[in-house]
């Protein structure tokens, strides 16, 4: 496989932080990989370098001269008044015809592909800027967070063109469902450098455990023989007879060293408001009508949600799951209809509504002794600010300071503060890295009262959601008691759907099609069949030596762990970063015959 880019020795700061420091990387063709790493640990520096919008401050990025780069910008590229099929013929220069047939991959059609393309959701504007990579004949996609805002269909649309694509592919994500979906490796970024895993995250994350335990036993046997050598030294020095086994043991002390291990990431511990548990209908509408002057959203809403259910509403950007929410909790006044709460609701609501206005002269320890009950301990407090990411100094700055993310954790903290037995979220996973979305999905799972949300995470839905209502063309239903049955739903249609345009293509492709391709390679004709059958059987010897190194880095681990005896446990060590060495060289020499067959 072709090596498209290589990242060698790569150095970067800003300003006291070091993002890079000798990261080295290498990405071939026809790989897909998932590129993992704490908030601010430079991912997204690390890709404008590969762009070349950022220069290193030491070493080198090597560009194979094939590459042809395809970045999903965030920003956005479109011109003013003009449609989806407009962008996508000035942006490629190609025909409306080829336009239209790469848009429809992504369901962009009717008035999404000729309508204005200021007037989409974020989500179809996502659409129309995927359609504008394929465009361009892209061998390898840089994807930086490309889940974030994306309702649950483009979602999937993205995954399955994702796994369709068959270049190469970075992407940054803290979805981990996503990744694993569309991902077979995992590169991580880590202290500035860089480690790239064969295999999918959930296997990285396993393997990156047991190598920080690994790493915390050779430290306490690395210590444990320290304590011996010094004891045997401070014992011995003295002694006339014994100086010169002291001076050996000395040098034998100042050889070993502690192994830099490093922690895992602090987890946030969230609790949600302590309330009794009610019964009967939280919440009833009738014949609702639910949008704004001159449009309406949606008609004919009936809907009941029952105390202690946590229901998701769910829909594509733009249907309208938002207005659904203003309405209930009355920031939007509905155009028709009739909205009924029960007998002693207190609504908790978290929108983007509520956290842009709150008071901006407080600061935020003095926000959250406002919102938290009288019984409140100061502690407590402090923990749910902790845990949403306000700590030590945080917690004395001024609102009118904070960004709007900030200000989005400080609401839902004050939120969890109070004694609200009904809680209206509108995507409280925003803004909340993946550990921080696990304690806040736990929460509210043992949260006695009632929960209304919107969210985009799909294992945040599973996790939380007891019912779920779709509303979607102009209509809004009970989708009954399953999300799974909603994702089923939804991915069948998005199938259905891409059956359809494969076989219209086909028909219409039919001619070509009988015409019949080689699947010789050109480095493999340009090598004689003597060669190309050595070259095979040593990438055969190759791959059962990877498994063998493989097999025996895993026992050598198992004995290392399980060994208390501390001479041993160095030896076993010493093994083992033997074989870790052997093993990347004949990954390295794998790599080099492939490219040699043009695999």
């Amino acid at each position: 496989m072709p090596v498209l880019l290589q990242i060698r020795d790569a150095h970067k700061r800003f300003g006291d932080q070091v993002l890079l420091d000798g990261a080295e990387a290498a990405i071939t063709s026809n790989v897909k990989i998932g590129f993992v790493g704490r908030n601010g640990a430079g991912k997204s520096t690390l890709l404008r370098a590969l762009l070349g919008e950022e220069e290193l401050e030491g070493g080198e990025i090597v560009r194979h001269p094939s590459l042809r780069i395809g970045y999903l910008r965030q920003h956005d590229p479109f011109q003013k008044g003009e449609s989806a099929l407009d962008f996508l013929m000035r942006d490629s220069q190609q025909p409306d015809w080829k336009c239209g047939e790469v848009a429809g991959r992504f369901e962009l059609k009717g008035d999404y592909l000729l309508g204005p393309v200021s007037k989409l959701s974020g989500g179809w504007q996502t659409r129309v800027k995927l359609s504008a990579l394929l465009l361009h004949d892209p061998n390898l996609l840089l994807l930086d967070e490309p889940t974030n805002f994306l309702d649950l269909r483009t979602q999937i649309l993205l995954q399955h063109f994702l796994k369709n694509f068959r270049q190469a592919a970075l992407i940054v994500s803290h979805d981990r469902g996503f990744l694993r979906e569309t991902c077979d490796h995992t590169l991580d970024l880590s202290r500035g450098r860089l480690t790239l895993f064969t295999g999918k995250i959930d296997e990285f994350l396993v393997h990156q455990q047991e190598r920080r335990q690994h790493d915390q036993r050779v430290n306490e046997t690395v210590l444990q023989k320290q304590k011996q050598l010094q004891k045997f030294i401070d014992k011995n020095r003295a002694n006339a007879a014994t100086a010169s086994q002291a001076r050996s043991k000395t040098k034998q002390l100042e050889r070993l060293s502690l192994l830099d291990v490093e922690q895992s990431d602090a987890t946030a511990h969230i609790c949600a408001p302590i309330v009794e548990p009610r019964h009967g209908p939280a919440v009833r509408t009738f014949d609702l009508e639910i949008g704004y002057p001159n449009h309406s959203v949606a008609t004919n809403v009936s809907l009941e949600v029952e105390h202690t259910d946590r229901v998701a509403i769910v829909g594509d950007n733009g249907q309208g799951k938002t207005t659904l929410l203003r309405c209930l909790v009355d920031s939007l006044a509905p155009l028709d209809g009739e909205i009924k709460w029960g007998h002693g609701c207190k609504i908790g609501v978290y929108a983007q509504h509520v956290y842009s206005s709150i008071p901006e002269d407080q600061t935020v320890l003095e926000y959250l002794e406002y919102q938290s009950l009288p019984t409140t301990t100061h502690q407590d407090r402090m923990a749910i600010a902790g845990a949403l990411l306000f700590r030590e100094a945080h917690v004395k700055k001024k609102i009118k300071v904070l960004s709007g993310g900030e200000r989005a954790r400080l609401c839902l903290a004050g939120l969890l503060l109070g004694d609200y037995n009904i809680l209206v979220l509108d995507e409280p996973g925003n803004h909340l890295d993946v550990e921080t979305v696990e304690a806040l999905s736990q929460a509210l799972i043992n949260y006695k009262g009632t929960v209304i949300f919107t969210s985009h995470d799909r294992y945040f839905m599973k996790r939380v959601a007891t019912s779920v209502v779709e509303v979607r063309d102009g209509r809004v239903r009970n989708y009954g008691r399953e999300y799974e049955a909603y994702l089923y739903a939804v991915n069948k249609e998005v199938e259905d759907g891409e059956r359809q345009r494969n076989a219209e293509n086909k028909t219409k492709n039919q001619p070509n099609n009988q015409k019949g391709t080689s699947s010789s390679s050109p480095n493999a004709k340009s090598l004689d069949k003597r060669e190309e059958r050595k070259i095979r059987r040593e990438l055969l010897n190759l791959e059962k030596k990877v498994r063998e190194i493989a097999k025996e880095k895993d026992l050598l681990n198992t004995r290392l762990v399980s060994t208390t005896d501390v001479d041993q446990a160095l030896k076993l060590h010493g093994q083992f970063e033997r074989a870790t060495a052997d093993l990347e060289a004949a990954e390295g020499r794998w790599l080099e015959l492939q490219e040699k067959l043009g695999l």
